[in-house]
């Protein structure tokens, strides 16, 4: 039996001369794997392009038990993306933040706060016009409270250290290696005044900007060890001023 869903798609890959395997996040049932037949007809193409990632499609899916890939139908788009595929540092941003959602969101389970956090910050990502260059930070740190990883900044006190294997400030510096000092400590305050309609407010040169995207992806690393080593946020950090 089909069951109807929404989802933001989070990976293609390539299976086979006849198909793809798309990973997407539900509204229902969390992260998902289907197959995507490929072609070279028109309606191939056009399916194709309606599971780029990030892409906020609506679907059919029939789940069999004992089986890791579904098979969907009926898919349609419940958003156009119209900005963030043609726009190359939106579209450098988007890539971001599906290479760190693809490789943090591995739970089959339904998440309606994720996925209302997803869907509206992929939509405001493409409306968006000022701020741009520091959206990918935004959604990182609050994507921290999704996977319980957020700072305690309730402990913080000026001139105290971050203690980043516990994720609080403390009045002495931890005895291990991955801390930050109070004057970097101050990094993690101003992260959490960050939303995505104050973004154009915080002005960062490139330095500073790749330094803060290092010490937040530092802090996941630590505390998920799913996100290894990652590609895109080398071409993120050439891309702003």
């Amino acid at each position: 039996m089909y069951e109807t869903m929404r989802g933001v798609v989070l990976h293609t890959l390539k299976y086979s001369d006849k198909n793809s395997i798309v990973h997407i996040f539900t509204d229902m049932k969390g992260r998902m794997s289907f197959l995507l037949p490929q072609g070279a007809t028109r309606g191939a193409r056009m399916r194709n392009a309606m599971f780029m990632p990030l892409s906020i499609v609506e679907f059919e899916a029939r789940i069999t038990p004992g089986r890791d890939i579904c098979t969907l139908r009926d898919a349609r788009s419940l958003y156009a993306l119209t900005t963030v595929y043609g726009d190359p540092v939106k579209n450098a941003v988007a890539t971001f933040v599906s290479e760190l959602l693809t490789r943090s969101i591995l739970e089959s389970e339904r998440n309606d706060a994720l996925f209302r956090y997803l869907q509206t910050s992929i939509t405001l990502l493409d409306r968006m016009s000022e701020g741009v260059a520091n959206f990918h930070i935004c959604f990182l740190y609050n994507f921290g409270v999704f996977l319980g990883i957020q700072p305690d900044t309730g402990s913080y006190e000026e001139g105290r250290w971050f203690d980043m294997e516990n994720g609080v400030f403390t009045r002495e510096c931890p005895p291990h290696h991955n801390v930050l000092n109070p004057e970097e400590a101050k990094t993690i305050v101003m992260l959490s005044r960050m939303n995505f309609s104050n973004l154009q407010v915080f002005r960062f040169s490139r330095d500073e900007r790749s330094r803060v995207l290092d010490l937040a992806l530092t802090y996941y690393r630590l505390h998920n060890s799913m996100i290894g080593a990652m590609r895109s946020p080398e071409v993120l950090k050439q891309l702003f001023d």
